[in-house]
């Protein structure tokens, strides 16, 4: 709606994990850098965890983008599965054919001999589970006897595992201190900085056609207070700001359409400065009443009882 209006030829603020708008700042070249040596390296599993919205799924879709192509990819969404759901989920990703209704074993076996084939033909193979958190005991146990079957320079299945921060306090429990051991990389991705913020508005909306900054510096470092530089929340509040910038006709995005963004997305209650100056001394009269009447109150009370 009001792309054509700001000079866009996409919408700059989706929520989409699209690669072609990841922005790498310090922080996630580290971790990007980090994981893709790892994989590099023996295998085993690598760790990626982060607050909702801090652009963990993205980072992974790069990261996977970068893999050689003697990679085979398996990718599961959702983690709420038993150990057999897992498993055939894998085997289906990877295009493994398995007995109708099979048993633990009958997978395991079909598993293993599609890793030990991959690594004769000189192919790895990289399990990628996002929401990890999800995943229970028995499955994370399950993984890691997977990554039993090696060779003596490497694992022959790679997995990394993508969640929210709790998955670190999960793989504490001292019943998965053997998968916890097998961890060759952790990386826990942090919001974005204020200067990162004003950088990622400016990049995103490049990247969707725009050369000329259109976010104001205040509002953009508002836009920072009010999303604590989460990027999704940045997304929700940018796309909203330039909708409503958009029905007043506005050139620039200043900070009473970040502050009425928020207030509409996330259910921030603002005031404006000049309502806040009336509040002020109202609630100062307002206290100054109470008081007032709580003296009163007690000097008739004091009569009282003196009577």
């Amino acid at each position: 709606m009001y792309q054509a209006f700001y000079g866009l030829k996409d919408i700059p603020f989706s929520i989409a994990p699209n690669p072609q708008y990841l922005f790498l700042s310090t922080r996630h070249k580290e971790a990007l850098s980090h994981l893709q040596y790892c994989l590099n390296s023996t295998g085993g599993f690598v760790l990626l965890t982060g607050e909702v919205g801090t652009g963990k799924t993205t980072l992974a879709r790069t990261l996977l983008a970068s893999m050689p192509e003697h990679t085979d990819i398996a990718s599961i969404l959702n983690p709420s599965l038993t150990e057999i759901e897992l498993l055939a989920t894998l085997c289906d990703e990877l295009s493994i054919t398995y007995p109708t209704e099979p048993s633990l074993k009958q997978l395991v076996d079909v598993i293993s001999k599609y890793l030990l084939n991959n690594h004769h033909q000189g192919r790895q193979t990289l399990l990628v589970i996002d929401e990890a958190q999800h995943l229970r005991a028995e499955v994370l146990e399950q993984l890691r006897l997977l990554t039993n079957l090696e060779t003596d320079q490497k694992k022959l299945l790679q997995v990394i595992l993508i969640g929210q921060p709790e998955l670190q306090q999960q793989l504490k429990q001292q019943h998965l201190r053997q998968l916890a051991q097998r961890i060759s990389a952790r990386y826990h991705l942090m919001p974005l900085s204020q200067t990162d913020v004003s950088a990622y508005i400016a990049h995103r909306l490049n990247v969707a056609g725009r050369a000329n900054a259109l976010f104001s510096k205040k509002s953009c470092d508002r836009i920072f207070q009010l999303s604590e530089g989460i990027p999704r929340v940045i997304n929700l509040i940018c796309d909203k700001a330039l909708l409503l910038a958009y029905g007043e006709q506005l050139t620039e995005i200043g900070v009473k359409s970040g502050n009425q963004a928020a207030e509409q997305i996330l259910f921030i209650d603002y005031k404006p400065s000049s309502e806040k100056r009336w509040l002020v001394p109202a609630m100062v009269s307002v206290g100054s009443l109470v008081v007032g009447f709580g003296m009163t109150w007690g000097v008739m009370q004091a009569y009282e009882t003196v009577i």
